[in-house]
């Protein structure tokens, strides 16, 4: 299965911060992705979270001095800068940071980093006048002119009693930002349209009638294309969910404003994925007030919304289309008929309601996906953003992504 992290091998560097103890939650989250990582701690780093944390979740040794006697007599900060395919400092201190920009070597972390030449992300967390001050910033462009990744900090609430910028960033948003250096981007120069959520039709101004889709399995898939090298515009219905990084995120409620918006983006785009669990039937007239409580029982007139999925059907040219299908039973028929009767490339079907592991507002999913030569693939119970990975790959693998890429698109960053 397509993941980008796994098997990949990390160097997780901490710095004496705070901000140490989220480290250890950006480890958890490496190592649940499958990459094999390495934790390379300063002495100060030490003082803020022991080492044997570190210890127990990578399963390996830590490391906060590259001297001394050990069983293995080859030089650690030459070997692990080789054999890394990225590195993380997080938190990064000001301290650090002045070291990296000016060449100084004089502990683990800093003698290390001298010798890595693959991508090094840099995660500031520091005081906000620290953050602030002229010599920070100044070291933190000469980093970013030298090849770092530089990750914005947070605002918000300090240890130290400030507020202001100068947070760790969320474990998630690191991740995020790894993902996006270390993908292939075999989907460069592609405009793919994703659309996600739910959406909501009125039944007067406090009530509407909706479906329990969280939004996480198309966020998932604008991510993933995106950290493939494709320009992504994201339609969601209202969800809870924070506007992905680098991704054009168009924010709707009715399925009528969600078709207005889908049909605007549809000529700009070379592949659409339709993630949205979108009504099928809406009230015909709203309520103007608040509906009281009075009779026993009442009646809503309901009209069909608008078949966005099969208009784009209709229209798609030499688009790809994907669909999705939710379905309580009987999935491979309805699915296969959705294809057909949608026009669609490729389905992705799942049973909801039967567990909790997989389709709305659960983290995982396990689907099926059908392709329109009448192929079919299931795949095994995992993570919404593997699944969303799989679609992708999917559409590079099948014969029908011909119609849209050319071998030249397929190189791998570097």
């Amino acid at each position: 299965m397509y993941n980008s992290i796994q098997n990949k091998n990390i160097v997780l560097c901490v710095c004496g911060g705070i901000a140490a103890y989220k480290a250890v939650e950006l480890l958890r989250l490496l190592v649940r992705h499958g990459a094999a990582v390495r934790v390379v701690m300063t002495e100060n780093a030490v003082e803020f979270v022991g080492r044997l944390t570190f210890e127990a979740i990578s399963g390996r040794p830590v490391c906060t001095t590259f001297f001394g006697r050990a069983a293995d007599p080859s030089i650690k900060h030459i070997v692990w800068a080789e054999e890394a395919d990225a590195v993380i400092v997080a938190p990064a201190t000001a301290n650090i940071i002045g070291k990296l920009a000016n060449g100084i070597a004089d502990d683990a972390i800093s003698t290390f980093m001298l010798a890595v030449t693959s991508f090094k992300i840099i995660c500031p967390a520091m005081n906000t006048h620290m953050y602030e001050n002229r010599a920070v910033q100044r070291n933190l462009d000469i980093l970013e002119s030298d090849g770092f990744f530089i990750m914005e900090p947070e605002s918000g609430d300090l240890a130290c009693g400030t507020t202001g910028p100068g947070r760790l960033p969320d474990p998630e948003s690191i991740i995020d930002r790894l993902n996006s250096l270390i993908t292939s981007k075999d989907f460069s120069g592609r405009k793919v349209l994703v659309t996600a959520g739910p959406t909501r039709e009125p039944v007067d101004p406090v009530r509407f009638i909706s479906n329990p889709s969280s939004g996480r399995m198309g966020f998932a898939v604008a991510k993933a294309a995106e950290q493939r090298g494709a320009e992504v515009v994201l339609i969601t219905g209202p969800v809870s969910l924070p506007d992905p990084p680098r991704i054009t995120t168009l924010r709707v409620n009715t399925a009528m404003e969600m078709a207005d918006v889908v049909f605007e983006y549809m000529d700009k785009s070379d592949i659409i994925i339709k993630t949205a669990a979108v009504s099928d039937y809406r009230p015909v007239d709203p309520a103007e007030h608040k509906i009281k409580k009075g009779k026993e029982t009442i009646t809503l007139s309901m009209q069909k919304t608008r078949d966005i999925l099969k208009e784009l059907g209709k229209n798609k040219k030499d688009r790809i289309l994907v669909g999705f299908a939710a379905e309580t039973e009987n999935l491979e028929q309805y699915a296969q008929q959705k294809l057909r009767e949608k026009n669609l490339d490729l389905i992705v079907g799942n049973i909801v309601g039967s567990s909790s592991s997989s389709g709305f507002q659960s983290e995982t999913n396990k689907v099926t996906l059908f392709f329109k030569d009448g192929a079919k693939q299931s795949l095994p119970l995992m993570e919404k953003e593997d699944v969303a990975n799989a679609i992708l790959q999917s559409i590079l693998d099948q014969k029908f992504a011909s119609q849209v890429y050319s071998p030249p698109l397929f190189k791998p960053v570097k």
